[in-house]
């Protein structure tokens, strides 16, 4: 032990050390892309089981991309496309690896909203909120600026070792643009 220190005051100095990064402004928060995943990152399958969208920090919000499709192409042999997007000029992206959820942030209930959700068999985006029921279902609510006149869906959790469309795809069609920033999703 160090002359004239008790085991009292050696405990001491961790807290005295937080107070002084307080005071110098400093912070020894982690991003959350350090932390661990919040529950509700990973893979979901959608309502309809057609497609599955990974969820994924973004910085301290939640995001999400088209990440499994049960059919790559339609009926012609053709890789999907947005072929509803409201910007002409999105209308060849293909499906695979479309970013469908952006923005969410978590509240203090341990609920995520205020992001947005892009529907891609409509070319509509809404306002989403995300809530984790259990372990493997997700409550996702679309809403435009007020959620009186909500639609809910129950998204299943898919395994992990779920095939990846953009690995199926990648012979076959142009990949996805990675991380594009989305203005007319934005809400």
């Amino acid at each position: 032990m160090l002359r004239g220190t008790t085991t009292q005051s050696l405990k001491a100095i961790p807290a005295r050390l937080a107070l002084i990064g307080l005071a110098l402004g400093l912070t020894f928060a982690t991003p959350m892309s350090a932390q661990a995943q919040p529950a509700e990152a990973g893979l979901w399958y959608d309502d309809t089981g057609r497609g599955a969208v990974e969820l994924v920090p973004c910085g301290q919000k939640l995001c999400g991309r088209i990440a499994w499709l049960k059919e790559l192409v339609n009926a012609e042999g053709n890789p999907l496309v947005d072929r509803y997007n409201p910007n002409p000029a999105r209308r060849t992206t293909p499906i695979c690896g479309l970013q469908v959820v952006g923005d969410a942030q978590k509240l203090s209930d341990g609920t995520w909203d205020q992001g947005w959700i892009y529907d891609p068999k409509t070319g509509a985006s809404y306002n989403v909120a995300l809530s984790l029921q259990t372990p493997d279902q997700l409550k996702v609510t679309g809403y435009k600026g007020i959620k009186l006149l909500s639609k809910s869906f129950t998204w299943t959790r898919a395994p992990a070792d779920l095939p990846r469309c953009d690995a199926a795809a990648a012979g076959s069609a142009k990949a996805a643009p990675k991380a594009e920033a989305l203005p007319w999703a934005a809400q």
